[in-house]
């Protein structure tokens, strides 16, 4: 459905992409990640026909954006992280305006059953006579996923499109586009990598304008497993901390509320991080044990506590959140 083929875009000397190729097909919900300044912004601009590529081409449901620009733009809904409204309107009179502007049914029963299923959709319906600039930070955004479904559109590019809601707003909307997802192709952005762990099934990361990673979320976590054991163990936590911070292989020792403790870590910050932290009235804690890079710290911490003679009850491998792959992977860009 998305096809991008060896996209360059140069804004003076600076080239913000370098030779970005992918494609999604119907049926994906994207996840495209990058610091600020890598080229996701430049990426969706060229996706939605705002601006133009130096080179290389883009096509959305087979019709190149330059060349058959009407054709291709017809296939998109966008929701931008900060939408524009004309805020005299009321919600309907805004969504009634994207529909002239999208060209959608000219007759009035057809194009108001189409708004009225797209306000329900969003959870906007109670405020569609409403004026737009009255409306919460919330409701606007509601509004401008509203119009990004105007048409109905195959292809959804979404930036930041849970900014602004309440934790019940965000799962809704998040509900909402993995349904979306089931039957066109969603390209998100989003800062909050959590989310799109969540509801993306594939995840594109760029860096300095390139493609450093493509693939589904599970399978990059996996590929970039940390030394990282959840454990845990019966005893003095100073005494554990003692310990574990005793091997060579050990990096660091969090309590598991996240707490850090370091190796660097004195005596008065082990006394801090006393049962009080991660721990339970019968003396067992919980902790993060952090290893060096590519070391396998399990017989390592099983055999520290067991000449210190400090329980392990339970020890589980902490997988690497896409957050952590996505700081190791463009950490090693700037590495390299």
């Amino acid at each position: 459905m998305v096809e991008i083929t060896n996209l360059i875009k140069n804004y003076g000397d600076k080239r913000a992409l370098d030779n970005v190729s992918f494609s999604i097909g119907a049926g994906q919900v994207v996840g495209l990640l990058g610091l600020n300044g890598a080229g996701k912004t430049t990426t969706m601009n060229i996706l939605t026909g705002y601006i133009s590529a130096t080179s290389g081409k883009v096509s959305i449901g087979g019709f190149d954006i330059l060349s058959e620009s009407g054709k291709a733009k017809n296939l998109i809904g966008c929701l931008s992280e900060q939408p524009s409204f004309y805020p005299e309107m009321r919600v309907d009179e805004h969504l009634d305006f994207i529909c002239d502007l999208k060209r959608f049914s000219k007759n009035r029963k057809i194009r108001g059953n189409h708004i009225s299923e797209v306000c329900e959709r969003v959870g906007v319906s109670d405020v569609r006579r409403r004026m737009v600039r009255n409306l919460s930070k919330g409701y606007r955004q509601r509004v401008g996923f509203a119009q990004a479904l105007i048409g109905d559109p195959k292809v959804l590019i979404l930036d930041e499109p849970t900014s602004g809601l309440d934790p019940s707003q965000i799962i809704e909307i998040r509900n909402l586009i993995k349904e979306c997802g089931k039957e066109r192709t969603v390209i998100v952005s989003s800062h909050i990598l959590s989310e799109v762990s969540s509801i993306c099934n594939r995840v594109i990361v760029i860096d300095k304008g390139r493609v450093i990673a493509d693939g589904a979320p599970a399978n990059l976590t996996g590929g970039a497993a940390l030394n990282t054991l959840s454990v845990r163990i019966k005893g003095d936590s100073k005494k554990v901390i003692a310990a574990l911070l005793d091997v060579a292989s050990i990096e660091k020792v969090e309590p598991g509320d996240g707490v850090s403790s370091a190796r660097k870590a004195g005596t008065d910050d082990q006394e801090h991080h006393g049962n009080g932290a991660g721990g339970m009235d019968n003396g067992e804690n919980d902790y993060i044990v952090t290893g060096k890079q590519d070391c396998d710290i399990r017989e390592d911490v099983f055999r520290a506590l067991a000449k210190a003679d400090l329980p392990l009850l339970s020890s589980v491998s902490a997988a690497a959140s896409l957050e952590d792959v996505f700081l190791r992977l463009t950490a090693r860009r700037d590495a390299g």
